[in-house]
């Protein structure tokens, strides 16, 4: 079943390409997979194009997101790594999970992309007021063997309700938790304090932005094993940034 949105949204009248951002699996010590993250068609920041998006196109801008993401994942990512390709989409924008998940399975599909390495991940910051309607699309993101993920966990709405109606996958913990972690008890207490309740749900906790090494050291002592940040690499537009851990590049 289609919805309407699917055939009466408004075209975009603007071009953007993405960039890549590792996310580091501290366990393994290998990249477990990449955000994919919108720019310009000259690199230009995300809230510049974002800024462009108008209410009638946010359906149309999740879809052709999603749709660029694999299509530039499927190039870049090596064969036969184990990688994670993380996707960014509004949960206000998806009105018929089923059907507004068609042109995501036909990109994959084309692309020849599995489904079971891509990541979708939404943020708090935006406020969703029908829950059982987000319920409604992890449910049906699951049936395809997608992950889950809550983005900018602890600094928008209703984190911990979002956990109690439901549990992702994963959950990204905000930057604005993490900075200046090594000399703050106050933050160190509350990231014990979700890791904990995350290990008990079975949630896999990434901390991302990471600036320092003593922030990531910190976090890993804390039991979290996924990380993202400057201090690993910044993104790089169109391509696969290599890891940095500060200045020595690998």
């Amino acid at each position: 079943m289609a919805c309407g949105s699917c055939t009466t949204a408004a075209e975009l009248d603007f071009d953007f390409s993405m960039a890549f951002q590792p996310i580091y699996d501290a366990v393994a010590g290998r990249v477990w997979g990449y955000e994919a993250l919108v720019r310009g068609t000259s690199g230009e920041g995300a809230y510049e194009i974002l800024s462009k998006v108008s209410p009638e196109q946010k359906y149309r801008f999740d879809q052709d997101c999603r749709v660029k993401a694999i299509e530039l994942a499927s190039r870049l990512f090596p064969a036969g790594e184990d990688l994670k390709l993380s996707i960014n989409f509004m949960p206000n924008a998806v009105y018929e999970p089923a059907a507004c998940l068609r042109a995501t399975l036909r990109a994959a599909a084309r692309w020849s992309f599995p489904p079971s390495s891509i990541m979708f991940e939404f943020t708090e910051n935006e406020e969703v007021s029908d829950t059982g309607h987000l319920t409604n699309i992890i449910i049906e993101y699951r049936k395809h063997g997608f992950t889950t993920a809550i983005d900018d966990f602890g600094a928008g709405h209703a984190g911990l309700g979002l956990l109690v109606d439901f549990q992702p996958d994963l959950i990204k913990i905000d930057m604005l938790l993490i900075r200046g972690i090594d000399t703050s008890p106050a933050r160190q207490t509350v990231v014990s304090s979700i890791v904990g309740m995350c290990r008990e749900f079975g949630i896999t906790v990434l901390a991302e932005g990471i600036e320092t090494e003593a922030e990531f050291a910190t976090l890993k002592a804390a039991g979290i094993g996924l990380f993202q940040g400057y201090w690993f690499a910044k993104p790089a537009f169109e391509e696969l940034p290599q890891l940095q851990f500060g200045a020595a590049v690998l």
